[in-house]
């Protein structure tokens, strides 16, 4: 009985690693740069004003669409202190 239940828990853990590996998951730099877009968005500001708020170019605006993962923290920092928000505001959107 307790060879039945150890093998029955072990392909339960097995069927959940499984799933685990075959989910995306959202990475912490997307989350925040879809925040900023979304914030963006909700505010009407044009991407030229964004850049300026982050200190880059356009073009990087549009290299961070497809892949956040080299904004950093200093640029999103630049636009919170150039909005005057708070960092849990903007993850709150």
């Amino acid at each position: 009985m307790i060879k039945m239940m150890t093998s029955n828990l072990a392909a339960a853990l097995k069927e959940v690693k499984m799933m685990a590996k075959n989910t995306k998951r959202i990475t912490l730099y997307k989350r925040i740069w879809c925040k900023v877009r979304y914030w963006q968005n909700l505010r009407d500001i044009s991407d030229a004003e964004l850049a300026s708020y982050l200190q880059v170019g356009e073009r990087t605006l549009h290299e961070y669409d497809k892949s956040a993962e080299n904004i950093t923290l200093g640029r999103v920092d630049n636009l919170l202190y150039v909005t005057g928000m708070e960092f849990n505001e903007l993850m709150a959107l």
